[in-house]
């Protein structure tokens, strides 16, 4: 049913409603828990052996589930050579073997998602009376049909958790005229059997709504998972530099920052381009550039360590992301916790600029207009050290209300769950 102006708002979650869990010590994990106290997590690639936003943030999720006392098990594909990982606050379970998971252009392959829900399905199945809650992706949407068949009679509770909801023009663009629609035919059904959902911004709440969700989602407080180690906000570098990071794929639309940064020049003459990453997009951002004779001021280091990510991102003027399309954003929060204001898109289906209080740590381009984006880029590097102090200002409150912890504690108290007991260790004996 379409959403209308007089739609109740999504529900959310604060820690007023949260539920400390005691930890489980990890050496006796498994062997004396309970049903009442597994839960599963369901997602095809973990990180750090895949990366990207969700990877991080289901990992996370495994993390705080796990410090909060639960056994949990992560179903994922395998992503490493040799011997499964082992991590401490949960158990990696490889349910299929390595998988291709994106084609050439970056689009997503429907043998790869049909694959791993098969997996999925299976794996569920068979151990279908062992979890207490099964939280599973909603990308790719075949996860779901897998979980809710598999689960089906059992007791277990579903949490779908939506990255992004897209409408049917998203998908025909993205997949082609036929896939598209079946696609997006999919996503809808799969809503409606969706029991419990959860995502991360009003857009997606407003779009699963719209597409047919049953009950009102859980909107998540945020995404952040703990506080980022980085010195104290300093003024830009010298001479100043924009900075892009992340996957050169169209929706990103990184071909479009070097005409921008171009205008922006006009009053910024020393003003550099910096685009880290690379993608099936990458040979068409090389020519954006030499169509405005910016070789002698782009830089391409391609695919940077998280550490000369963190220095790029201390010294940047400001990052800009000219992305049409952002299921939360957490680029805004990891500039923003070194002081870099951040420069965003408005687009339908970009749900980050929610995150941006114009003016305080960052500003929102109504298009990728390059005088429109020059325009945002000058008035970022003109608020100099104020933006950058409130932009760090804006990320220390974040901290306290927008974390993945929170975000957990909001699942687990929409379920409810037992609270798991805490396991007598030799260390507890007097």
């Amino acid at each position: 049913m379409p959403a209308s102006r007089t739609s109740p708002p999504a529900r959310t979650w604060s820690s007023s409603t949260s539920r400390d869990r005691p930890r489980v010590c990890s050496r006796s994990r498994g062997a004396d828990m309970s049903r009442s106290s597994t839960i599963a997590v369901a997602y095809d690639c973990l990180f750090p052996y895949s990366t990207g936003g969700g990877e991080r943030q289901y990992r996370a999720v495994a993390d705080v589930l796990g410090d909060k006392g639960f056994d949990v098990e992560y179903l994922t594909a395998t992503q490493w050579d040799g011997r499964t990982p082992v991590e401490e606050n949960f158990r990696i379970l490889p349910i299929t073997g390595r998988l291709s998971l994106y084609d050439a252009g970056g689009v997503r392959r429907i043998p790869a998602a049909l694959t791993y829900a098969a997996s999925l399905f299976a794996t569920l199945a068979r151990r279908r009376r062992r979890y207490a809650a099964v939280i599973v992706s909603g990308l790719p949407i075949f996860n779901v049909f897998a979980a809710r068949l598999a689960l089906l009679g059992s007791g277990t509770r579903l949490v779908v958790d939506y990255l992004e909801v897209w409408h049917r023009r998203q998908w025909v663009e993205y997949s082609g005229a036929v896939t598209g629609t079946i696609a997006w035919a999919l996503q809808r059904a799969a809503i409606a059997l969706t029991p419990l959902a959860t995502c991360h911004s009003q857009l997606s709440a407003s779009r699963l709504r719209r597409e047919g969700l049953r009950r009102e989602p859980l909107v998540s407080p945020g995404l952040i998972d703990g506080a980022v180690e980085v010195a104290p906000p300093a003024p830009a570098a010298s001479p100043p530099y924009v900075l892009y990071a992340g996957r050169h794929i169209p929706d990103k639309r990184v071909e479009t920052l070097p005409a921008a940064v171009a205008a922006a020049r006009e009053t910024i003459p020393d003003l550099r381009l910096v685009v880290t990453g690379s993608g099936p997009s990458s040979d068409a951002v090389r020519a954006a550039v030499r169509r405005v004779g910016g070789e002698a001021w782009t830089d391409f280091p391609g695919f940077v360590s998280d550490a000369a990510l963190h220095d790029l991102l201390h010294g940047a003027s400001c990052l800009i992301n000219p992305s049409r399309r952002e299921g939360y954003g957490l680029v805004v929060v990891e500039a923003n916790a070194h002081g870099t204001p951040v420069v965003l898109v408005a687009d339908e289906g970009n749900a980050s600029t929610e995150l941006i209080d114009a003016g305080v740590n960052g500003v929102v381009s109504p298009s990728t207009r390059p005088e429109e984006l020059a325009r945002a880029i000058r008035d970022v590097i003109e608020g100099g050290d104020d933006l950058r102090r409130t932009a760090r200002a804006w990320y220390d409150t974040a901290l306290e209300t927008r974390t993945i912890r929170r975000t957990v504690e909001g699942i687990l108290s929409a379920l409810p769950l037992p609270t798991p007991a805490p396991v007598k260790t030799k260390e507890d004996t007097p």
